[in-house]
Parts: C-alpha cells; structure tokens; sequence
C-alpha cells in the first residue's frame, strides 16, 4: 500500500513508520526535516508545510492512504496550530482524491465515567491540556465530515517507549484500564494498531482506542 504520513519523525510518528515498513508498504514520509529521516528501502522523504494546502495535496496525490501524526508541540500557540494544521490536512486530503485519512488522536478525550472525559479530570496535567483540547478538536472536526473515510485512533493515558507486543485490547470512547487501574500502551504497540486498521479497516468515520 502507498502511504503518506505526515510527522513521520516524531514521537508516535516515528513509531507507525518503523511498523509500516516492516510490513513492506510504500512510505512517503512528510516532516520539516527530511535529511533527519534515515534511508531505507520504500521510503521516500519529502519536506512539507501542512499550512500550503495546495501543496500539500499535491504531495497526498496518488497515495492509498494518509497517516497524520501531525503536532504542534514545538509552537507558542500549540492548540491553534495544530487545529489549523488538522483544518489544512482535511481539506488536502479530500482536495487529492486520497480515500483514506487515520489521524493519531489523544486519550483526554475519552471518557472515564458516562459524560465525563479524562480532560476534565482535576489529575489531568495543565502542560498537556493545550495539546488535549487540540486533538479533542479534531475529533470533532472529523465528526462533522461526511465525505471523507477517517479514523481516529487515541491511545491509552500513558504512552511511552517500549516493548512490541502486538497484544493489547480496543475499545472505543471509554478509556481502557488494566488491572491495576491503570491506561497503558507502548509507542511500539500503538503503531501495531494504527497499521492493522490500515490494513484491515474495521472503524470507517469512527474514534477506537487501543490500551493494554
């Protein structure tokens, strides 16, 4: 399969490029810095500005599928920049004719008891909630779509470098805690999941969450 993933050299992204390689698909890999991405066979590095919608659809032409990885960490205004940013890889996407969009979600959005989120939870970190609210957003901008085939895929509370195991459990908008109460998943293991939904598609216009 061809895949264009955007943010292929940051923290999750890095982790869903390494796993769809591994499984021989086409990678064209979006990210400022392309000279930072490692050579490797199927993989094409090419630098993007997610904020040139017509250029950006451009790069997405041709491709099965997007994988955005996308983040606004590195901004003053990391809530704005992402949203826009999402704005602009929605539109691109639809503007190239790809069929396919999975966004990397966040797990503040899911919801620990009936109505009410992780966000919302006073244990919820204050360094974190501009990144949070930014990719609850875009969920919502991706609910609103009633053309394009996304998938939003949020991981547990805690994810973090670690071992690939290919097992952990899928839910969808509750947050899914292990024996221990606790939400874990590996990097490793998220790009498990987010690669199998590519593959087989099994959540059309939905959110799922994967967790230990």
């Amino acid at each position: 399969m061809k895949i264009a993933l955007i943010g292929a050299s940051g923290f999750v992204g890095s982790r869903i490029l390494a796993e769809a390689l591994a499984r021989h698909h086409q990678v064209t890999a979006l990210v400022l810095h392309p000279e930072k991405i490692a050579p490797a066979a199927n993989l094409v590095a090419l630098k993007v500005d997610v904020m040139d919608e017509a250029a950006l659809a451009a790069q997405l032409r041709g491709h099965d599928a997007v994988i955005c990885a996308f983040s606004g960490h590195a901004q003053a205004d990391i809530h704005g920049y992402y949203v826009k940013g999402v704005k602009a890889i929605i539109a691109a996407t639809k503007q190239a004719g790809v069929p396919r969009l999975l966004v990397v979600g966040g797990a503040a959005s899911l919801e620990v008891a009936p109505g009410k989120l992780l966000l919302d939870t006073p244990e919820f970190p204050e360094q974190w909630k501009a990144t949070a609210q930014g990719a609850y957003d875009a969920l919502k901008l991706l609910r609103q779509e009633n053309t394009l085939d996304w998938t939003m895929l949020s991981p547990a509370a805690i994810i973090e470098p670690g071992t690939r195991t290919g097992k952990f459990r899928l839910g969808t908008d509750t947050l899914l805690t292990d024996d221990k109460g606790e939400s874990r998943l590996s990097l490793e293991d998220y790009a498990v999941a987010m690669v199998d939904e590519l593959e087989k598609p099994a959540h059309s216009r939905k959110r799922f969450h994967a967790a230990y």
